[in-house]
């Protein structure tokens, strides 16, 4: 299919801004190898719709409030968030802590939805965030059910980031724990991606059975402790179960047992 050449130059430019951080013409000009001439024009368009702002200075361009109300609007009408908005709900104020929906994405996570707790000492919204796969429970959770060639492909792609001191970094250590996860059907984020935050997560399916998604249970470490590993992540299997057949899945055992009737389509 053919692309827009200059929508694509567009999008690549939106993709290089940073939280908190403007820019300016020339950087992306000798960033991206584009003319000047067409970074101007593609700025000033983007900046006339709202997309961007200059910054007072009038030299640099930020993110505009257009794209507060296009991604609000995308949360709320994206099929997945409306599919497990209700569960995810019950699922936070069951536990009053924040509560994660995940996409699996270029080899990351991508966070599309969360449900916070509130409490005063709690994690906080990332809605449009990246993290990656090998050291969050959202990730792991995804990670452990795809194929084992994909798994290794995967965590040889990119060097293993150690985050904190609990950072799984060594490949071997890693599967193992992927096949734990897969084991029990539910992974753990032992403060690897963040110090003194633990998380619980499980797998989504679609129709065919496929993980592509996943959500997660994350709270402070004081909280979500291991004494209550089990609790937690019972409840999130079971909603992550509930979710997936929303979306069509049928589990082996239903389909054996001919249940599932009133599984969505």
């Amino acid at each position: 299919m053919k692309q827009v050449r200059s929508l694509v130059r567009a999008f690549r430019i939106l993709e290089s801004f940073q939280v908190g951080e403007g820019r300016s013409i020339s950087d992306i000009s000798q960033e991206m190898e584009i003319p000047k001439s067409t970074v101007y024009e593609i700025l000033t368009t983007l900046a006339g719709q709202g997309v961007l702002q200059r910054d007072e200075t009038g030299n640099r361009f930020q993110l505009g409030i257009k794209l507060i109300e296009l991604g609000s609007r995308a949360r709320h009408t994206f099929p997945l968030n409306r599919v497990a908005a209700v569960p995810l709900k019950a699922l936070s104020e069951a536990f009053n802590e924040t509560v994660y929906l995940t996409v699996l994405d270029r080899d990351q996570v991508f966070y599309v939805d969360c449900y916070e707790s509130t409490k005063a000492l709690r994690t906080f919204s990332t809605i449009g965030d990246r993290a990656p796969l090998y050291c969050t429970a959202v990730g792991k959770a995804i990670l452990a059910f795809q194929p084992a060639e994909e798994i290794r492909r995967t965590l040889s792609a990119s060097p293993l980031v150690r985050y904190t001191s609990n950072t799984i970094t060594d490949v071997e250590e890693l599967l193992e724990e992927l096949r734990r996860t897969a084991e029990r059907g539910y992974s753990v984020d032992d403060m690897e991606h963040e110090a003194d935050v633990r998380c619980v997560g499980a797998p989504l399916r679609d129709a065919e059975g496929r993980v592509f998604a996943a959500i997660s249970v994350s709270g402070p470490a004081q909280r979500v402790t291991p004494q209550r590993e089990a609790e937690t992540a019972a409840l999130v299997v079971r909603t992550a179960g509930d979710i997936s057949k929303s979306l069509g899945y049928r589990s082996p055992a239903a389909v054996a047992s001919g249940s599932g009737q009133g599984v969505a389509r």
